[in-house]
């Protein structure tokens, strides 16, 4: 259902760099690289993140309850994107663990603009 998920960002080169080196490892390389936006996905048929300056050219605002969750395929991954994500310069938003028991394993990132990431696993 969903296409694509376009977050704001600063630096275009930087959130490039960024996101397919972190989303690697899931088969996500970058599909569509224009000016002012890039789609980062696995194909063009599949659910893409998009990174952009803003269209009215401001500062690229992270909205407060807004949120990118990605489903990685196991908790094992949900530990390793975390990892990746930090070692790449994001920070912490909640650390992998068990959020609902039997139910909802997840962990959550800020990435370099600010922009809240969620990885998790449904058990």
């Amino acid at each position: 259902m969903i296409g694509y998920v376009t977050i704001g960002v600063k630096d275009m080169d930087r959130a490039k760099a960024f996101y397919t080196e972190l989303l690697a490892d899931l088969g996500a390389t970058l599909l569509i690289d224009m000016d002012r936006i890039a789609f980062i996905g696995k194909d063009m048929a599949s659910p893409m993140l998009a990174v952009c300056r803003p269209f009215n050219e401001g500062d690229p605002a992270p909205g407060n309850g807004n949120m990118v969750a990605i489903d990685p395929g196991s908790k094992e991954k949900v530990d390793q994107l975390y990892n990746k994500a930090i070692e790449l310069g994001a920070s912490c938003e909640g650390k992998p663990g068990q959020r609902i028991p039997d139910m909802f394993y997840g962990a959550y990132i800020r990435d370099l603009d600010g922009n809240k990431l969620a990885f998790y696993q449904l058990a």
